[in-house]
């Protein structure tokens, strides 16, 4: 049921083959498609570890089936918009919905078995988010050639229904007797600054001229947030985040990884799309096909990985899927007009298996970190720190093709290869040179097991 639950999440990925229908439908420019995926986006990204919290002091069922409850109204009312606009409130809406189900996510899936079997489980659910990705694109594209646009909301008010209705099946929290107190202005500190550092990351890449005022002002507000917001967890009574957790140099660092492994690794949803279809020119079914290969690698690392933290320790079994991930984003690199089906296929699994196995060790090392109190922030800590990194991404990845891009020439098939390959190759080379910092940082992978 929460695997059902959290799957229409990564669905939401069948939102983007839609872009260019949602914008005919509405007359709206194609630059204002980025706040379909910013309105979303940026809600639940700086709303998750509030509601984390929530679900520790009131109960992650109840959380979890708020959100199931307001995404099925939020899909409906999306499908159902009238104007531009309108749509994007409710795209906030299902962003909020979508923050209240990812919270408790997590923290209801381990917390149903005992914390031996914590590993397969997180295995298992992070098989159920590369199934989700894997599936929207294909899904979406069907979709939309039968009933439209709209059917890419639509189709999941269903799922998160179904969900809600049997509930029930899941057991009840036990909630601690002595009264916890939520930290309210910790709450508004914390979603102002990553509201605003999520917004400085994404106007980052219109910072020219009279254009930067804007990012740094936010830049600035995320600053003076976070430091508000630390101020604020060292005095409150239940801190929704203990910053004395971050002085721990490994958890620190492998949380810091977890951004930038999502960072680099976005380059493959981003910009393999275009390489498909200006540069190999296969059919549109093939190539989504093709496509579809990075998280199928995903799901079959999920399972595996949950089985090898019996054998293998979780710090070093992260660092083995990010250097897998690193190398996959190499051999992308290398690619050319004339590269076989096989070795694209090849590169892509070897990335999405990677990024798998890192996952699921990732997310074992912060729910093993933080004591079961805690275990909703533990699984919001994990989502915000993957979105961080995927926001910066678009940003970050943009830039890097840009500077790959000769100047005064159009990014023709012959021309595309040159920043596309600098831009894969910059991504893996990148992540391979952090990891190899972070060797630097005694201890950090080598240590079985970081301290709660």
């Amino acid at each position: 049921m929460v695997g059902l639950g959290i799957l229409s999440a990564p669905l939401d990925s069948s939102v983007n083959i839609a872009f260019p229908f949602i914008t005919r439908a509405f007359d709206a420019p194609l630059e204002a498609i980025q706040w379909v995926v910013i309105c979303y986006v940026l809600t639940y990204s700086s709303l998750m570890l509030v509601f984390g919290k929530l679900g520790d002091l009131f109960g992650h069922r109840r959380v979890f089936g708020a959100g199931l409850a307001l995404s099925a109204i939020a899909y409906v009312l999306c499908g159902l918009a009238s104007t531009f606009g309108m749509l994007l409130v409710f795209r906030v809406m299902q962003g909020i919905g979508t923050a209240l189900v990812l919270s408790c996510g997590p923290a209801l899936a381990t917390m149903l078995f005992p914390e031996t079997q914590r590993a397969r489980v997180l295995g298992a659910y992070t098989m159920m988010f590369g199934i989700g990705s894997a599936l929207g694109p294909s899904l979406g594209g069907l979709l939309i050639a039968e009933w439209g646009w709209a059917s890419v909301f639509w189709f999941r008010a269903p799922l998160a229904a179904a969900t809600l209705l049997f509930l029930f099946l899941l057991p009840r929290a036990r909630l601690s007797a002595t009264p916890r107190s939520f930290d309210a202005a910790g709450a508004a500190l914390l979603i102002a600054g990553l509201s605003s550092f999520i917004l400085a990351v994404n106007q980052a890449r219109h910072a020219a001229g009279e254009g930067a005022l804007l990012p740094i002002l936010l830049a600035v507000s995320a600053v003076a947030c976070t430091i508000g917001f630390v101020l604020q967890e060292r005095r409150a009574p239940e801190p929704i985040l203990r910053p004395g957790l971050f002085r721990d140099l490994r958890f620190s660092v492998i949380n810091l990884t977890n951004t930038v492994v999502n960072l680099v690794g976005f380059a493959v949803m981003f910009l393999v799309p275009y390489f498909l279809d200006r540069v190999t020119g296969l059919p549109v079914v093939l190539a989504g096909a093709v496509l579809a290969t990075s998280p199928a690698g995903l799901v079959m690392a999920g399972p595996l990985g949950g089985r090898l933290l019996g054998r293998v320790d979780a710090p070093r079994l992260a660092f083995a899927g990010a250097v897998l991930a690193g190398g996959g984003l190499l051999s992308i690199g290398q690619w050319g007009s004339a590269v076989p089906i096989v070795a694209m296929v090849a590169s892509l699994v070897a990335v999405g298996f990677g990024l798998g196995l890192f996952q699921v060790a990732y997310m074992d090392i912060v729910t093993g970190t933080l004591p079961l109190s805690d275990r909703g922030v533990a699984g919001s800590l994990a989502m915000v720190t993957r979105t961080v990194g995927v926001v910066s991404g678009a940003t970050c990845l943009t830039l890097i093709f840009a500077a790959f891009t000769p100047a005064g020439e159009s990014v023709d098939p012959a021309a595309f290869l040159t920043p596309f390959s600098g831009t894969f190759t910059s991504a893996g080379g990148g992540l391979l040179a952090f990891l190899l910092l972070t060797l630097l940082c005694p201890g950090v992978w080598l240590r079985p097991t970081i301290g709660r």
